[in-house]
């Protein structure tokens, strides 16, 4: 959320937030209900301190009733004027948490992926000497799974990899927790359930009511807990109501969890295939910082990803995603894109965020700087690596015409020093 200091002193920048990134302007309501608050506030204490007068001088009083009485009728009117101050902070922190955060000005200005901007490409789509076979048909030919069967027993939107397609996944996620831990990350195997307002503090939902994640959430019936869609959830919390110190900053965390999503809004998409489940395992960056170390960390975190695809030896790009593609909580963002031969087309594997101060306000994550003033930290995460999704492009692009797959170089000693998997071999 946004400072209610900073929306009165720049009202025009969060109208303007509020119309490139799509979300209903409530910015004029805000400072009239801020206005209306602060100054109930201005009267009860005013009136509190009339009545405290009074009522002081009530004993030595030779007249009583009357001060009783002016005693009576201030205390009356305090009490109104409180139950209007108590429901007009309650609309006004709801409205609050309806505002977006502000984008950078580099951001590009568009309502939604249709204006986003390709930042460089690298690699080259391989040029295949036989017709190359989708993700499914390489999984059904390798017995490397029973989607039907683990329909049947788990419902839709499920998934198991058997043999060596899943000692590929654990590879993959290995590979990729040891080189954030390489790089100075602490790692974190982090818990999939938690609770509702773990998930509201992290931003990804407007509002102060915690109903309105029902329909991406799942919710644990008759308990107060739910699960998790990002381990950045946990993570965004672990220094809830804290004063870190400037020195320590950095912190860098590398989560791992498995991830439930409904997909409530993804219906008949990606229904064949690796790419959209209600659950998923994933590697997360995340890293607390000053709000002046936002930038190096984010072209840090981007980087870290851009090196994982590298590494997987797949063709990729980066991309500068809109306002409007960039979700409630963003200052800015960048997705990475693998490329999916049986598409013929790049699809988003990872996506690098700075989320700015907007979380740390939430959970009250704070930092001393060297100055001894208490200023609240800045936020941001990005994709280690969101598997099977991040499967699909490694089979596919490096699927053989007996349809075994080479593997990456990078991941062979963690496959026991196979080259390859699947075939005739």
């Amino acid at each position: 959320m946004l400072d209610i200091k900073f929306i009165r002193e720049n009202a025009d920048a969060v109208k303007h937030a509020c119309a490139v990134k799509g979300f209903t302007d409530y910015t004029d309501e805000i400072l009239t209900l801020d206005a209306r608050v602060r100054e109930l506030k201005t009267i009860t204490q005013t009136k509190t301190a009339e009545k405290n007068k009074i009522t002081r001088e009530i004993p030595t009083a030779t007249d009583k009733a009357p001060l009783i009485a002016k005693s009576k009728e201030i205390g009356a009117e305090i009490a109104a004027e409180l139950a209007e101050l108590a429901e007009k902070e309650e609309k006004l922190n709801d409205l609050l948490h309806r505002v977006p955060q502000i984008p950078n000005a580099s951001v590009p200005v568009g309502a939604d992926d249709s204006a986003n901007t390709e930042v460089r490409r690298v690699g080259t789509p391989r040029n295949f000497d036989f017709t190359p076979r989708a993700q499914w048909d390489l999984l059904d030919m390798n017995n490397w799974w029973m989607p039907e069967k683990i329909a049947n027993i788990c419902g839709t939107r499920t998934y198991a990899l058997m043999g060596e397609a899943a000692e590929l996944e654990l590879a993959i996620e290995t590979y990729v927790i040891q080189k954030l831990i390489a790089k100075g990350f602490r790692f974190v195997s982090c818990p999939s359930i938690t609770k509702p307002q773990t998930i509201f503090n992290a931003g990804h939902f407007m509002g102060s009511d915690l109903s309105v994640m029902n329909n991406d959430v799942f919710m644990l019936t008759d308990t107060d807990r739910c699960l998790a869609g990002t381990a950045e959830i946990i993570l965004n919390s672990l220094h809830a109501d804290e004063i870190l110190s400037e020195k320590d900053l950095p912190i860098k965390y590398a989560g791992f969890s498995a991830c439930f999503r409904k997909e409530a809004g993804a219906a008949g998409r990606d229904t064949r295939g690796l790419v959209r489940f209600h659950q998923f395992n994933k590697v997360e960056q995340y890293i607390f910082c000053t709000p002046e170390q936002s930038d190096e960390m984010h072209e840090h975190l981007l980087n870290n990803l851009c090196e994982v695809m590298d590494d997987l030896e797949l063709p990729y790009r980066v991309i500068a995603n809109s306002t409007g593609d960039m979700g409630f909580n963003k200052v800015k963002m960048n997705d990475v894109e693998a490329w999916f031969p049986s598409e013929n087309a790049y699809r988003e594997l990872g996506s690098c965020s700075s989320i700015g101060q907007f979380q740390a306000r939430r959970t009250n994550t704070r930092y001393r700087g060297t100055d001894g003033d208490v200023r609240f930290c800045a936020t941001l995460n990005n994709t280690g690596i969101a598997l099977p999704r991040a499967l699909v492009p490694v089979l596919e692009n490096h699927q053989n015409a007996d349809g075994s797959v080479n593997i990456p170089k990078k991941l062979q000693p963690l496959m026991g020093g196979r080259t390859k998997i699947g075939g005739k071999h």
